[in-house]
């Protein structure tokens, strides 16, 4: 079966080429590699070969340099870069198992085969490489959805395609699993930011790269009408006191190793050497025989 063809890749990396030209937004990515350089000082170890896969501009990978966690890092950059490898996330041009780290921040919510691009990620690292990445979940954006909806049903009758659909923290886990991960872990980060009204959010997404670029968008630009009132509801049900309005950015967390036997193991059902009612200092037998 072949994957939905979700996003315009191309697209996708000229509007990206376009941002880092006018001077890319970069509050996401920064508050991204802070908490990357976070997770990676709870890991006790050198890494002597990193990659970077795909993020946005090379903060991620100067910040693994910087700290010395990294021996050599090499950059897969989606756009021209000097010093990196131009390339594709859902095209690793990288064969065998040469990585012990593998990084991606803001980068992974963009591509058509994100179990795919998973699977390549840890075909690239060796036995007990760790992977870390982040991208855009479910509840990014959900303001300026919900206002776009409205202002198309009203003004043009009928909405169409204009946000991209992020992926889920629930199935996050579930896809590292299947992509042949150990020990996954997932957890998201939820950030508000406060703007003055809703075309100045509209210009943050610009600066990051991220307007509509899905295959199914309608290919004629939203009419004036529809953008204004799209401000005009958004102000109206998401409008705080002070007449700034929010918009949620929601940054999910994933991380996994790739198997190797030094790993802890699940055990096997019928192998525990003290009953649960011991360990807890309870007695057995329900909830009614621990009633006074």
């Amino acid at each position: 079966m072949s994957t939905p063809l979700v996003f315009d890749r191309s697209l996708v990396r000229r509007r990206l080429s376009r941002a880092l030209s006018q001077g890319y937004a970069d509050f996401l990515l920064a508050r991204a590699v802070e908490d990357l350089e976070e997770r990676l000082s709870a890991v006790l170890r050198t890494f002597s070969l990193a990659l970077d896969v795909g993020t946005p501009t090379p903060a991620a990978a100067e910040a693994l340099r910087r700290s010395g966690r990294a021996e050599t890092v090499i950059r897969l950059s989606p756009v021209p870069e000097p010093g990196s490898v131009l390339g594709d996330e859902e095209q690793l041009p990288f064969f065998g198992e040469r990585f012990d780290l593998a990084v991606s921040l803001l980068a992974l919510h963009g591509v058509n085969d994100l179990p795919g691009a998973l699977v390549q990620i840890r075909r690239a690292l060796k036995a007990d490489g760790l992977f870390i990445g982040a991208l855009l979940g479910g509840s990014t954006l959900t303001e300026l959805r919900q206002a776009l909806a409205q202002a198309e049903a009203e003004i043009e009758g009928g909405a169409s395609p204009r946000v991209a659909p992020f992926a889920d923290l629930r199935d996050i886990g579930g896809l590292l699993q299947r992509a042949g991960f150990a020990l996954p872990v997932t957890d998201s980060d939820v950030v508000r930011v406060r703007y003055a009204h809703a075309f100045a959010l509209m210009q943050d997404l610009r600066r990051m790269g991220l307007t509509n670029a899905l295959n199914d968008r309608r290919k004629t630009p939203l009419r004036r009408a529809t953008l204004l009132r799209t401000a005009e509801i958004y102000a109206e049900r998401f409008g705080e006191a002070d007449g700034r309005i929010p918009a949620t950015f929601e940054i999910v967390w994933l991380s996994g190793w790739t198997p190797h036997e030094s790993q802890q193991k699940p055990l096997r059902p019928g192998s525990a050497k003290v009953r649960l009612a011991d360990a807890l200092g309870v007695r057995e037998g329900g909830p009614e025989s621990n009633k006074k």
